[in-house]
């Protein structure tokens, strides 16, 4: 179109493998083998084009490096101090109540949680890991318990889909620095 603008260059195309690694990592909770690859993926031109061939790959990836991608995720109800600062909002830690009552249903909640997880994990031979997206841990129980009758591939593939939308959703609200817009996301 004679006239129009020049697109403004995707930023993180140009970054080194370092300072690309560096940006991402937080999306993905740093899963390494992962990371490499996507910085060996570039150019990517928008964040969309970055998720977009992020859930082709990380579908793609062989089994031990989707597992490794998973489990780079925290357990859902994991202590707050053992989780990343995005899953510790993510999971509700800085949301919670701090009277008796609210601290032993909480308390509750995470052993079921940590109940379930053992569970899941000895089934499928992986963490539970799904998209929070604001919802209380409480919430979380009864798709824990619904994802112990899952197909084992589904449930593999269901968590991989969950880790991108998880990565896409802290690009969107300024995970990664410097952020990106909403229409790069979209």
């Amino acid at each position: 179109m004679a006239g129009a603008a020049a697109a403004t260059p995707f930023g993180p195309d140009s970054l080194s493998d370092a300072a690309f690694a560096d940006l991402v990592a937080p999306l993905f909770e740093r899963a390494p083998r992962f990371i490499g690859r996507l910085a060996g993926g570039r150019p990517y031109g928008s964040w969309e084009g970055l998720f977009t061939t992020a859930l082709a790959m990380a579908l793609a990836l062989p089994l031990n490096e989707q597992l490794e991608l998973i489990d780079a995720h925290p357990r859902i109800g994991a202590p707050p101090g053992s989780v990343s600062a995005h899953s510790f909002v993510e999971q509700g830690y800085d949301r919670e109540a701090a009277t008796a009552e609210a601290e032993a249903e909480r308390h509750r909640i995470d052993a079921e949680l940590a109940r379930l997880n053992d569970v899941y994990e000895a089934r499928f031979g992986f963490r539970y890991v799904i998209f929070v997206a604001g919802r209380p841990r409480s919430a979380i129980v009864p798709l824990l318990e619904a994802a112990l009758d899952a197909d084992p591939e589904v449930e593999r593939e269901r968590a991989v889909l969950d880790v991108i939308a998880i990565a896409r959703d802290r690009a969107r609200t300024g995970a990664a620095s410097p952020a990106p817009t909403t229409e790069d996301v979209r």
